[in-house]
């Protein structure tokens, strides 16, 4: 069915209005609208009406570590949170480095039918940051690739970064960067270098492995006349860049956490390895600067990094268990609670950072429009004044590293709707 008559939802933050879908597209917006028999009707009382959320960042894991989560599961958990179109990252095994294995995930997720999964190809093979992938193949593959990343691995040689900026500004690609420089802040670092770091015994992750790179990569990225997209930032120096960047027209968008918009390094002090994540947390000061600047428009989306791992893979001391924490379900809640509660941002800002400026930058055009007559039903109605705890065992992920765990917010998601069809109803898919 993808037929829908929604009642009384609030646009935006705005007017309730009733929304007439059909054939997968609003088809009209007001009150007294002419209604076909057989349209099934949502009443979307005291709910607010979005453009679907988009995920720059998750990670879906298939093929190759299908115990710790499968496209079809990832898809349910992203419909849950609301998601109508997640972009899943390329360190799978084998990576998707080529156009047949972008193929494979695409058609995996047009399988699972829950959201749009669109592949991120990886800048080089193997992500072994040597030789660049196939980049215009799988770009003119069916699954039109247009974001490339090593996400997990920093593509450190300047030299190959500014090939890959060349190549894919041919056609309008973005590359996403994990801005990690490994001479700074080797495989091992897991804790924010400071004091906890030295107290704690940690591998120590400063912020200059972080801000050096986006300040590297900026530069490349103007000689080049090409895009650079900064994936998860989470220092005051890499918010510092970013600024700097967009101040000199450079042509670059960044993205933050959840869990880096709200958890501080505090959490690592009891060794959890739930906590454990890259970029690791960092101290509350730079989580009220990328606040800061997710409200002032430096940072221009919210990506969830979610990361699922199977329990074999975590439950080790704090510096043996892998990197990585869960997201998709729980974003709008967590970005809800933190930014709109607090009057950070409007509803319309939330949304913006959640669905249009990811769409956009990933060159999603059925996603993150406008709630207007003749734009595709991708939504997602959700409840501002519902209050829930989350409970790790009723995830929809297959993994369970969930820092949420316990922790009450005040925002929930309703119904998701991918091109007219329900895909979950009260959170829960379909």
């Amino acid at each position: 069915m993808t037929n829908l008559h929604i009642t009384g939802a609030v646009l935006l933050g705005g007017e309730a209005k009733d929304v007439l879908v059909l054939e997968g597209q609003i088809a009209g917006i007001g009150k007294g609208l002419d209604v076909p028999q057989g349209v099934e009707t949502i009443d979307a009382d005291g709910l607010a009406l979005l453009p679907g959320f988009v995920d720059l960042h998750t990670h879906l894991r298939e093929p190759g570590r299908e115990d710790a989560e499968t496209i079809a599961t990832g898809a349910a958990a992203a419909a849950a949170g609301g998601f109508t179109a997640v972009l899943a990252m390329a360190n799978t095994s084998p990576v998707t480095d080529t156009a047949e294995a972008a193929e494979r995930v695409f058609d995996l997720g047009r399988a699972a039918g829950l959201v749009d999964v669109q592949p991120i190809g990886a800048v080089t093979k193997a992500l072994e940051g040597e030789e660049l992938a196939e980049l215009a193949l799988m770009h003119r593959s069916r699954a039109n690739v247009r974001v490339f990343s090593d996400d997990g691995r920093c593509v450190h040689d300047a030299r190959v970064m500014r090939r890959a900026l060349e190549y894919v500004r041919a056609f309008g690609g973005v590359v996403s960067q994990h801005s990690q420089d490994p001479d700074l802040a080797g495989s091992s670092a897991c804790c924010h270098e400071g004091e906890l770091s030295g107290r704690l015994g940690l591998p120590g992750w400063p912020a200059v492995a972080e801000s050096s790179i986006i300040a590297r990569d900026a530069q490349l990225a103007q000689h080049t006349g090409s895009r650079i997209h900064v994936a998860h930032v989470t220092t005051a120096e890499g918010v510092e860049v970013v600024r700097w960047a967009k101040a000199r027209g450079i042509d670059l968008t960044a993205e933050v956490t959840p869990h880096h918009l709200l958890l501080t390094e505090d959490l690592v002090s009891g060794y959890d390895p739930t906590f454990k994540v890259n970029p690791p947390l960092r101290p509350a000061e730079d989580v009220e600067v990328l606040r800061a600047a997710l409200v002032d428009g430096t940072i221009d989306a919210v990506a969830t990094d979610h990361a699922p791992h199977a329990r074999h893979d975590k439950e080790h001391a704090f510096v043996d268990a892998a990197f990585g924490m869960l997201g998709l379900e729980t974003a709008f809640a967590v970005v809800h609670d933190t930014m709109v509660r607090s009057g950070a941002l409007d509803l319309a800002a939330l949304s913006d950072r959640m669905s249009t400026a990811p769409a956009r930058i990933a060159g999603l055009s059925e996603h993150g429009r406008s709630l207007e007559v003749g734009a595709p039903a991708n939504l997602v109605l959700v409840d501002t004044e519902a209050h829930q705890t989350v409970d790790a065992s009723t995830s929809k992920s297959l993994s369970r590293n969930n820092p949420w765990h316990g922790m009450s917010f005040t925002g929930a998601v309703h119904t998701t709707i991918l091109r007219g069809r329900v895909t979950a109803r009260q959170g829960v898919s379909e």
